[in-house]
């Protein structure tokens, strides 16, 4: 089997996974653009370090950089792999590419210290594809993820008084926890989902705030397509065919120029659209 059918296959099966938690769990449950931001500073290809700290929010370990006097504040919700170096840089980029437009971002550690390996994905042996989907099954099961939001975001209003609006991003499997956040009781007034796993049509009616959507060669044109059409807020779709799911986070082999040259793209795209709604 190729490694594009193992993909799509383990796809599948997280995504099957993850449906029937959610099913069970959630049945109850303007600003003008920036020409600043379009000049990013410069991505560093190895060796990155982080320009943030580390805090407690809501028991969790997390990831904070930015102005303590932003009024604005992002959440990010990690791929997979948790507190990568590429992860941690796009974090900065967003925080501090813009002087004059600067926020305060927030990623937790949903996986508590225990993100998945990333050796695992693509799955390229059977036993690859068994730990992913047990792994999206416990860990990263989308509900119990999405409570964990919601009272990681109680608390950081509570502490951060001076932010008056909250954006959300997610990369790969946050991707989907953004797209379960952005309903009518959301807190938050814009979001984006960065090369999204388990894109799901029917989860667009239920989105009531502008959408940015970032898809990579890997998701499926098809569900994107539908679900974009679905979409009944402000919406941006921009497709990136030549990289693979997970170029803006943990997945980015930022060595490669090409690479790097979408990456930084990518991330002002996501600043122009912040800068834009929130």
């Amino acid at each position: 089997m190729t490694s594009r059918l193992r993909l799509a296959a383990i796809t599948k099966q997280i995504s099957s996974a993850a449906s029937k938690t959610q099913s069970k769990t959630l049945a109850s449950m303007s600003h003008t653009q920036s020409a600043a931001c379009c000049n990013t500073p410069a991505v560093v290809s190895t060796g990155y370090h982080e320009k943030g700290q580390y805090i407690t929010v809501d028991g969790m370990k997390t990831y904070t950089t930015g102005p303590s006097s932003a009024s604005q504040g992002i959440l990010v919700v990690y791929d997979i792999f948790g507190f990568f170096s590429q992860t941690l840089q796009g974090a900065d980029l967003l925080a501090h590419s813009d002087k004059d437009h600067q926020y305060k971002v927030f990623m937790p550690d949903f996986f508590d210290g225990e993100p998945a390996d990333i050796s695992w994905y693509p799955p390229q042996t059977e036993e690859h594809g068994k730990k992913l989907g047990e792994f999206f099954q416990t860990k990263a099961a989308p509900p119990k993820t999405v409570a964990r939001v919601k009272s990681a975001m109680e608390e950081l209003k509570s502490t951060n008084p001076g932010i008056r609006d909250w954006g959300v991003v997610g990369y790969c499997w946050g991707g989907k926890i953004v797209n379960l956040v952005s309903g009518s009781d959301t807190v938050f007034k814009a979001a984006a989902a960065c090369h999204p796993a388990m894109v799901d049509p029917n989860d667009a009616p239920q989105v009531t705030i502008p959408m940015c959507m970032i898809p990579s060669m890997d998701e499926d044109e098809s569900e994107v397509s539908q679900y974009e059409s679905k979409l009944t807020v402000p919406k941006e779709i921009e497709w990136y065919k030549d990289q693979i799911h997970g170029f803006m986070a943990a997945r980015a082999d930022l060595e490669d120029e090409k690479v790097r040259a979408a990456y930084e793209k990518a991330y002002r795209t996501l600043l122009n659209f912040f800068h834009k709604y929130l």
